[in-house]
């Protein structure tokens, strides 16, 4: 990471205060702070305070820390482009990857379609679900955007994900659409599992 005049100076104010101190001779002064305004990356100025107690000037000489990139959910060939389940259940969850567009279909049984692990073949997904007096469970993970757009009659199509709007930035964009009559579609974020938690406290 190359540094920048302001940087460059913040060092060379940590050797003025280290030569006040009496830890410092002025020739060791002079010949360091050449070195710190020939300085081009954080590296070459590191060297140059390693011998002097600057915790408290930590900051100054930190470089700057990139932003975690998301996880890349996007690429691969779709796996299942549907979930049928009549007087029946079905699942699709774990390791998958979801096509552009997938339909689901409950009648007089129960689908559960499960995001959290799931990869996507395109950014932008439609999902398709059916229920007549049937259930059909979409569970979606903090890290994907939601467009929810369905239609219960004598049913519920119940959106709990609440993401309406602008997908976020590298987020896949999931849209579900369909239809309830006397039965359910159900979107919900799936809590994070004990494992997981244990694992963020670790850190």
């Amino acid at each position: 990471m190359r540094v920048s005049n302001n940087d460059r100076e913040r060092v060379a104010q940590i050797l003025h205060n280290a030569m006040a101190e009496g830890r410092l001779t002025v020739s060791e002064l002079e010949e360091r702070l050449d070195k710190v305004y020939a300085a081009k990356t954080f590296g070459d100025l590191e060297p140059v305070t390693r011998d002097l107690p600057v915790n408290r000037q930590a900051p100054a000489l930190q470089m700057p820390q990139a932003a975690p990139a998301p996880v890349n959910r996007v690429g691969g060939r779709g796996t299942s482009s549907n979930a049928i389940a009549i007087m029946s259940g079905t699942e699709r969850k774990g390791m998958w990857t979801i096509p552009p567009t997938f339909t689901s279909v409950a009648m007089m049984g129960g689908v559960e379609i499960d995001l959290t692990d799931a990869r996507f073949e395109d950014a932008e997904t439609t999902i398709q679900a059916f229920a007549v007096m049937g259930a059909v469970e979409i569970y979606v993970p903090d890290d994907i955007t939601v467009q929810v757009n369905g239609t219960g009659f004598m049913g519920a199509f119940d959106n709990r994900v609440q993401d309406q709007g602008q997908p976020h930035p590298g987020a896949p964009l999931v849209r579900i659409t369909g239809f309830a009559f006397w039965g359910a579609v159900e979107i919900k974020r799936r809590k994070k599992r004990k494992k997981d938690r244990a694992k963020e406290i670790e850190e």
